[in-house]
């Protein structure tokens, strides 16, 4: 299992996304304000960032698990492996992995973030998305940090990759809350 999430997240990575990157870096030169934002600033950034990101995510979730076309072409190789392990975050084909990567990228430009909290997001988004695929309920996570269950961490994301029907959104619960998705042990 190992081997074969490492074998084909190298291969995303090579193939798409370093070359993406080198292109993005041409495109878009980085342009350091004079300035860098208060800590207020960041995290504001950071809330508006990961909350469109996890809106965007549940859409493209809950589309890819109620078109049947749509998880047999593209998302049920991520759903490979129901008992979750770190690993499994970037096992995906490539469709997944772009599309996902490309709301990632997007977002902070959209919001007009600086570049330093542009960066502290793709750091806390993977940080986010592998302990949610860790398949542990760590004592230090996460969900135990955001109160009334607002974020769901790796116990919510365990329970969409063992029953598939429930539990789109990828970190936060109001979106499940909403439209009736939601499914706790």
């Amino acid at each position: 299992m190992i081997w074969s999430c490492l074998a084909l997240s190298l291969y995303n990575h090579a193939v798409y996304i370093f070359p993406l990157s080198v292109l993005n870096w041409y495109w878009r030169p980085v342009s350091y304000p004079a300035m860098a934002p208060g800590v207020l600033r960041v995290i504001w950034d950071l809330a508006a960032c990961l909350l469109l990101f996890d809106f965007q995510y549940f859409v493209w979730h809950l589309l890819h698990h109620k078109v049947p076309w749509l998880y047999r072409t593209f998302h049920k190789v991520h759903h490979k492996y129901t008992s979750t392990f770190a690993l499994a975050t970037e096992y995906s084909g490539a469709w997944e992995t772009l599309s996902l990567g490309f709301f990632a990228a997007v977002n902070p430009m959209l919001l007009g973030v600086h570049p330093m909290t542009e960066m502290l997001f793709h750091i806390l988004n993977m940080w986010l998305s592998v302990e949610d695929h860790c398949g542990y309920d760590l004592p230090w996570a996460t969900h135990r940090l955001v109160p009334f269950g607002l974020y769901g961490g790796a116990p919510h994301h365990d329970v969409h990759h063992q029953k598939f029907k429930s539990n789109y959104a990828p970190y936060f619960t109001h979106w499940d809350k909403l439209f009736g998705t939601l499914h706790s042990e």
